[in-house]
């Protein structure tokens, strides 16, 4: 029998967990592809699309590290059914990049891009969330290339998919589109509480026409 607070611990993690999702210690490395090599001298982020003046913004990587850090301790859950409790992000916010580089006022939706043309979709208001965040660090330490470095996109509230590891970009939408992962049958909105995993639970209006 475990000792009183372990069993109340354990059981507050459990009531933590998306439906059909498991509690995971440590962090598996899950992704489509090679690992990019990185080059910081060919290396930008940049947000393009309908942008509120209309022109594109580009950082370095040295620019880009000298944004505004900040962090947020949230979860990860992950489609493959694994969530990962509680770790600290580190980074630049999402809501930071919206303020430098603002949307136009029709803008719905963003398309963020990744190494290698992967690209998922979200809703501009799950991507303005305070716990979205450009990471470049987990509990302080800055991540691996296996799990993005040098920039991720985590989206707390969402299944992991929808944060891209190897971030190179943002696209402002002012209608949607599917992603990589969104084309071949993965649910567009991808919230883990409501267990929206594939494309064939969508209801009406949840996405485009595949």
């Amino acid at each position: 029998m475990e000792p009183m607070g372990q069993s109340e611990s354990r059981e507050g993690e459990l009531a933590k967990l998306p439906p059909g999702q498991r509690l995971q210690r440590g962090w598996p490395v899950t992704h489509y592809g090679p690992v990019p090599k990185f080059k910081p001298d060919r290396w930008e982020f940049r947000v393009f699309g309908a942008t509120a003046d209309g022109d594109k913004r580009c950082w370095t990587h040295e620019e880009f590290s000298a944004l505004p850090y900040s962090t947020v301790v949230a979860d990860l859950h992950c489609v493959t059914k694994f969530s990962m409790l509680d770790a600290e992000w580190g980074g630049v916010s999402a809501l930071a990049i919206v303020e430098l580089a603002p949307p136009a006022p029709d803008v719905t939706h963003v398309m963020v891009w990744a190494e290698y043309g992967f690209s998922s979709n979200l809703r501009l208001t799950d991507f303005m969330t305070e716990t979205a965040m450009f990471a470049t660090h987990k509990d302080g330490e800055p991540l691996t290339a296996e799990h993005g470095f040098p920039v991720r996109l985590v989206v707390p509230h969402l299944y992991a998919w929808k944060g891209p590891k190897w971030v190179r970009g943002v696209e402002y939408m002012t209608a949607d589109r599917r992603g990589f992962w969104e084309e071949r049958g993965y649910h567009n909105i991808g919230d883990p509480w409501a267990e929206q995993r594939y494309s064939y639970q969508e209801e009406p209006g949840d996405g485009p026409e595949l």
